[in-house]
């Protein structure tokens, strides 16, 4: 039986009966019978369920957002947001999907041509976590219905509403049956499930332990995995930065979600010329901020999604204590019932420490004083993670300069990094490979089969 609890009151919610070998079995099994025909279906039948999954989430938004915020956390402004983005992420593969499926051509030297199909390649398991747990989802879901895929969806124990509620609308959007299944189990039988020779490739949303465990497994049967992990993004503050809004956006990067998002900066560095002016506005803006009950519309940041999450972030803080970071404020557990924690700031960070390498999964910043952009750069890139970056300067060579030297799949400037659904997601280093969104994302679980038509003089 997997339980789900409100973080914001430690109330239980609902039980869910925990999927047996039997009924993995037969999901397994309606999945591969699912894709022989739906491999086959005429791509307007597939734009015609991403536009009504659209469609479903736009009219069930309040619904959702709620759903989210009781399950994790998460300020029902933001949950709002989330569901909104998945809507237009549907409707965005309904439109300009088709035209990234479209077949390519090519000539050859002996006179003949090639040409290049976007093929399905059947069941994929889907591995997600619970910090967007609409959001993740979707950035799989529609690109399963639109390559003619079928899709089995282990979810977060933490949001098996969620799950549920995912499967249901996928159904009354006119997917067949058996194209997105929900799988309501914890992570024991995963391996199994990968093993299967009915599943194809896997990707995963979450930490690095959970990102090695399966692309390990996946590797035994060669199977394909796409892995987006954690991170510990910089968010740099370069002399030429509008202030204000620098100091806006790197609050909002710490508390956005609880701060549990990979790739909102963790890692604020800042150039010397600017440092005193730039801390002064941020711990006091950062200061500012009170948890509060996330069904309030006015609350910017709700509960951690779970004690178990709280309890990491606050041993984090110790260890860094013990390392000698300062502690500038907050960063401590509130008495009350729920998962709840003060936002907090350090400072003293050594790169390359325990505390400067890891991944703080909440909201507790860091706060760098660098003396140059070469610094700052060294900074950036002293851990192990590549997903994001952030960076904030209008000097044009200084954009370049960051462009090419962050190692990170994106860099952001001006604003806060996010997930942009017209381009590529994802990390290198330990935040993972693979892509999500745009056609790359699309192209990730497909066949591109190359069909030759030789010329005269290669007969």
């Amino acid at each position: 039986m997997i339980t789900t609890v409100n973080p914001a009151t430690g109330e239980e919610l609902d039980h869910y009966e925990e999927l047996d070998g039997a009924g993995i079995e037969a999901r397994l099994d309606r999945a591969s019978r699912a894709f022989r025909s739906w491999r086959t279906s005429a791509l307007p039948e597939r734009t015609r369920v991403l536009t009504r999954l659209g469609e479903l989430f736009t009219e069930c938004e309040e619904e959702l957002a709620l759903l989210a915020t009781c399950e994790m956390g998460k300020p029902i402004t933001q949950a709002r947001s989330e569901v909104r983005k998945c809507a237009d992420l549907f409707a965005y593969l309904a439109e300009h999907g088709p035209a990234m499926l479209e077949a390519e051509e090519w000539s050859l030297s002996d006179g003949g041509r090639a040409e290049g199909r976007w093929l399905p390649l059947g069941p994929v398991l889907a591995v997600m976590p619970w910090n967007f747990p609409y959001w993740q989802v979707a950035r799989f879901l529609g690109p399963t219905i639109l390559a003619g895929n079928v899709g089995l969806l282990k979810h977060a124990s933490l949001v098996q509403g969620v799950a549920a509620r995912l499967e249901e609308l996928v159904e009354a959007a006119g997917a067949p049956t058996g194209v997105f299944q929900n799988l309501c189990i914890t992570s024991r039988p995963v391996a199994g499930i990968l093993g299967d020779d009915r599943i194809v490739a896997a990707t995963l949303t979450g930490s690095e332990g959970a990102g090695r465990s399966v692309a390990e497994e996946a590797g035994k049967h060669l199977k394909k995995v796409v892995l987006e992990l954690g991170g510990s993004d910089p968010f740099i503050v370069m002399p030429s930065a509008d202030l204000d809004q620098a100091v806006k956006d790197a609050v909002t990067a710490r508390i956005q979600n609880a701060g549990q998002s990979c790739i909102c900066g963790k890692r604020t560095i800042v150039h010397a010329d600017i440092y005193g002016a730039f801390a002064e506005r941020f711990v006091t803006a950062m200061k500012a901020i009170v948890p509060a009950d996330p069904l309030d519309e006015k609350t910017e940041i709700g509960p951690l999604s779970s004690v178990s999450q709280r309890d990491t972030v606050l041993d984090q803080v110790e260890q860094a204590k013990a390392e000698g970071c300062t502690v500038l404020f907050g960063a401590e557990a509130i008495d009350r019932p729920g998962a709840w924690m003060t936002p907090g700031l350090l400072t003293d960070v050594e790169p390359g420490s325990i505390t400067g390498s890891e991944e703080i999964f909440g909201p507790v910043g860091q706060l760098y004083r660098a003396a140059d952009r070469d610094e700052a750069l060294r900074i950036a890139n002293a851990i192990p993670f590549g997903l994001g970056s952030a960076v904030w300067t209008r000097d044009p060579d200084e954009q370049e300069f960051f462009a090419r030297g962050i190692e990170a799949g994106m860099t952001t400037f001006n604003a806060v990094n996010g997930s942009r659904i017209e381009a590529p997601f994802g990390g290198i280093k330990r935040s993972g490979h693979g892509r999500e969104l745009s056609r790359f994302g699309l192209h990730e679980f497909m066949n591109l089969k190359t069909i030759i038509h030789p010329g005269e003089t290669a007969q």
